[in-house]
């Protein structure tokens, strides 16, 4: 079993995802209550909370589709929402979205769902690339004889590594998961742990985990924030986090792990 890589060994840590004071409401409803977080290049960060405690809706601020109410969220030193049109799009290219769905269109193959993000935002490949693309990434999650098969042929896993495929097809800076183990059996989820690290490892991605699997959090995560009630609580390593005497991050894990 891989580790995270070790990112305190370099000499500066730069920070590629900056949020200050980030408050986040629907109508009376406060989502977000004034965060703060860093992601430094080259980490994997988890950030976990139970269901509704605001990790999805962090996800649609750092890629710009909500606005903050207010509160910072700068992405490789651009603040999101200050950006619209094209620079926005030009931002986004950089961050792939792993769905927790996997989100493939089952009308096309793996290759066509694999070409299609590529076809549409890098102009004048021909043939040849689009194919040595194609197989590089199903290589990278070991898949490549899955490539003209449709996604209904494929199992939940499987479906997992393809969208995990597609999106680092565009060669993303950050990598930003939504469970990515949520709905998978835990010899499938060691799996999928494992090759989240492979793509730090080999890409070297910055990554957002959004999760409430703390297997999945221990396994793959440099450091993880716990998100209650709109604010983090604590933002440390595992160990850091889960040594805490708070009463709502025991009975978190309490809940949650699974040996």
């Amino acid at each position: 079993m891989n580790k995270p890589i070790n990112i305190s060994s370099n000499h500066k840590m730069e920070s590629v995802i900056h949020i200050k004071g980030l408050q986040m409401s629907f109508g009376a409803l406060d989502v977000l209550k004034g965060i703060d977080l860093e992601v430094y290049k080259g980490e994997n960060v988890g950030v976990l909370g139970k269901s509704g405690s605001g990790k999805s809706v962090l996800i649609k601020l750092m890629i710009g589709l909500l606005k903050p109410k207010a509160g910072q969220v700068q992405v490789l030193g651009l603040e999101v929402d200050q950006l619209s049109g094209r620079k926005l799009d030009e931002i986004r290219l950089k961050m792939g979205f792993s769905f927790q769905s996997s989100a493939l269109y089952d009308s096309m193959s793996v290759y066509q769902n694999l070409a299609f993000p590529l076809t549409m935002n890098v102009l004048d490949l021909t043939k040849k690339d689009v194919d040595d693309a194609i197989e590089e990434v199903l290589t990278a999650v070991n898949l490549l004889d899955k490539m003209h098969q449709m996604p209904a042929d494929l199992s939940g896993g499987q479906r997992k590594r393809i969208g995990i495929a597609r999106t680092l097809i565009l060669k993303p800076e950050i990598m930003l998961y939504d469970e990515p183990t949520s709905g998978l059996d835990p010899v499938t989820s060691a799996e999928i742990n494992e090759l989240i690290l492979e793509v730090q490892s080999k890409y070297n991605t910055s990554s957002v985990i959004i999760t409430h699997d703390l297997t999945c959090a221990k396994t793959t995560c440099n450091r993880i924030a716990m998100l209650v009630d709109g604010q983090f609580l604590k933002v440390g390593s595992f160990e850091d986090v889960f040594n805490s005497k708070d009463e709502q991050i025991i009975s978190f894990y309490n809940y949650n792990f699974i040996q």
